[in-house]
């Protein structure tokens, strides 16, 4: 499971690395409203919520599902616009310039994203055309709940509306609580670009990707780039570019603009408690296979304790040695067992510090 990212063609001038404010107010909102997704947050999410203005705390639960359940494509705007060479807006207010570049189906078909009535990583028919879609998009809303509905009928009824409706909510979002958030973190996120931007003039495109993040490859004899998600997506650059997009407030989610027809975008959190080389998804679905046979949690009983041989876990267990090798050879393989040689034994002991980190691993993979 991954997203892939077909850079064919891909000139090197058309990959940017670079900081949009609209791009964090839409992670600022999720954190406001996913705080357990965000434990580092809790003190600026306290902050906020706490002074928050209750007529606006009531605006930011009406469309809340923009950024809560998905991370909506409109806070991303300039990856829309035609042409798919279009960078961010320095501020706030040329980011939503930017929001209304896009046309009434773009616009509709982002914000939409939620119902999961469209195709995301193909051409589709747009809801504002085709009734079979608008059906189904009202459909799959109700089944979230009444504001959806709501929602979903002003927008296909009147798409102004609810851009005009967008623009004054993060306005006043701004005005309440992110321009002081922004004045804060823009210098770090600033800095972060250029240092990628100094990798990829250097170092190339492959080592400035590592730097977003360990679960971003570069396969150049395949022109591909695969990110290590807990799904599956598709994108080609084709004739636009690639950005570079940092967030401070977003982790541990990863983001992976990879709409059909947009400029496809990394939105990669910096200055996080991520670890210098965190498990595949792959990785952490064999961890947790691994520990799931009760026998394999009775072996790890012990050797959380101290290292045995083979043969001494045998007789512990009332087990013969090749039983207990299968189980110790599913432990390894996951990598939650380590081995060494003391003269002609060979020693196995649980790696405590791996199980210790499969909590935060597991949450980290599933969000990312």
């Amino acid at each position: 499971m991954s997203v892939r990212i077909d850079i064919a063609g891909l000139r090197p001038e058309r990959v940017a690395a670079v900081t949009s404010p609209l791009a964090e107010l839409g992670m600022a909102l999720h954190a406001l409203s996913e705080p357990g997704h965000h434990p580092g947050l809790q003190g600026w999410v306290t902050g906020v919520t706490t002074r928050l203005d209750s007529h606006l705390a009531d605006r930011m639960c009406e469309a809340d599902f923009l950024w809560r359940s998905t991370f909506s494509d409109l806070f991303l705007p300039f990856a829309g616009v035609a042409g798919r060479d279009t960078l961010p807006g320095a501020t706030l207010a040329e980011d939503l310039d930017l929001l209304d570049k896009l046309t009434d189906e773009q616009f509709v078909d982002a914000a939409m994203e939620f119902t999961c009535a469209l195709p995301y990583c193909s051409r589709g028919p747009s809801a504002l055309s085709d009734p079979e879609v608008r059906r189904r998009a009202l459909e799959l809303a109700a089944s979230r709940g009444p504001r959806q509905v709501r929602f979903t009928e002003r927008l296909l009824a009147d798409p102004p509306r609810i851009r005009d409706w967008l623009r004054q909510f993060v306005r006043d979002c701004d005005e309440a609580f992110f321009a002081d958030t922004w004045a804060r973190l823009r210098h770090q996120l600033a800095a972060d670009a250029r240092h990628k931007t100094d990798l990829l003039l250097r170092r190339g495109l492959a080592e400035a990707l590592e730097a977003v993040s360990p679960t971003v490859t570069l396969d150049r004899e395949a022109a591909t780039i695969t990110v290590d998600k807990l799904g599956s997506g598709r994108s080609a650059t084709a004739d636009g570019g690639l950005l570079l997009v940092p967030t401070s407030l977003g982790w541990p989610h990863l983001s992976v603009l990879h709409r059909y027809g947009w400029q496809p975008v990394l939105h990669y959190p910096v200055g996080s408690p991520e670890l210098a080389a965190p498990p595949s998804v792959e990785q952490l679905a064999l961890r947790m296979s691994a520990l799931s046979h009760p026998v394999r949690m009775r072996l790890c009983r012990h050797l959380a304790r101290s290292a045995y041989t083979t043969g001494e876990l045998a007789r512990i267990h009332g087990m013969t040695a090749p039983e207990i090798s299968r189980h110790l050879g599913s432990l390894k393989k996951a990598g939650l067992v380590t081995t060494r040689r003391r003269g002609r034994y060979v020693l196995h002991q649980l790696d405590v510090t791996v199980v210790a980190r499969l909590g935060s691993d597991f949450l980290e993979g599933i969000l990312r």
